[in-house]
């Protein structure tokens, strides 16, 4: 393939992929790896090589979301304040991972097959509290302050309030840094899931906060693999260039969309593409 024609299909794949990223807040190397892959990047090289465009398709689709209020800048600080470090190891691990790249692929697969199930899955109906009360002798109805009392803490009736204890944000911040230096994928895939489930944001708000993670978690390990000489320019700019414009779409999309909707679309989206991805890799060790 001439070098012309690869550089327009770059930006094409670029332009998906900041699409990708702005709507689901997943980083979207999900598809521009297997893209340049298509068109000559060896596995590492695919990983190393869209790190660089992460920051630029963050920083875009962030600023969209961020006029609507929806990045929460605690979550995102601690996050992505525990995940920097994380992600130099991550991306130190990719070139002693066995199977010459192929491997890590598959674990990607593998974790965005997590994602869409887990994103994907409707949230447990709230319950409403229970009135609990006596009559009093004119017949109105009275709550006892005993009942109130007696639930301190939430419960299944007292609904939880947003869970961002430091300690939970660094966990996460870990995990996802490890994940955006060795895989390449911005960690992303599992801030979301992680977010909604277990620090307990809103869809919007998970897509939103995790956008602006991945763009500060891409920076140390597009450093690292450059040093590696995992990062082939002549796929990065123009991935970089071909992001912008995608994740502006992508962050409208999301944010004009209902919140069943987002998370229908997020399941069968990154649903697919992993059991594409995998089956790829697959074929590929045999």
């Amino acid at each position: 393939m001439s070098e012309p024609w690869r550089t327009i299909l770059t930006l094409v794949a670029g332009f998906g992929t900041g699409v990708l990223s702005g709507m689901f807040g997943v980083g979207g190397a999900v598809v521009s790896t297997p893209a340049i892959r298509a068109l000559g990047a060896t596995p590492l090289e695919g990983v190393g090589s869209t790190l660089p465009s992460i920051l630029p398709s963050a920083a875009s689709g962030s600023l969209r979301y961020r006029r609507e209020g929806l990045i929460i800048g605690r979550v995102a600080l601690w996050t992505s304040s525990a995940g920097v470090v994380a992600a130099v190891g991550g991306a130190l691990l990719s070139d002693v991972v066995p199977g010459d790249g192929h491997v890590l692929m598959i674990v990607t697969a593998a974790l965005l097959g997590f994602t869409a199930y887990r994103t994907a899955r409707p949230p447990a109906p709230v319950q409403e509290p229970a009135t609990i009360g006596i009559e009093d002798p004119v017949g109105d109805l009275v709550t006892p302050t005993a009942d109130l009392e007696a639930h301190p803490e939430p419960c299944a009736a007292y609904p939880e309030p947003r869970r961002d204890q430091r300690w939970r944000l660094g966990v996460t911040g870990l995990a996802a840094g490890g994940i955006s230096g060795l895989l390449g994928v911005g960690g992303g895939i599992l801030m979301v899931p992680v977010f909604i489930g277990w620090i307990r944001l809103t869809i919007k708000e998970a897509v939103a906060t995790s956008l602006v993670c991945v763009g500060v978690l891409a920076v140390p390990g597009t450093i690292t693999h450059a040093f590696l000489g995992n990062v082939v320019w002549s796929f990065a700019i123009p991935l970089s260039i071909g992001v912008i414009p995608g994740a502006q779409l992508g962050a409208h999309l999301a944010i004009r969309a209902s919140d069943q909707a987002l998370r229908l679309a997020v399941g069968i989206v990154l649903g697919t593409i992993a059991v594409v991805y995998a089956a790829g890799e697959i074929l590929a060790l045999i």
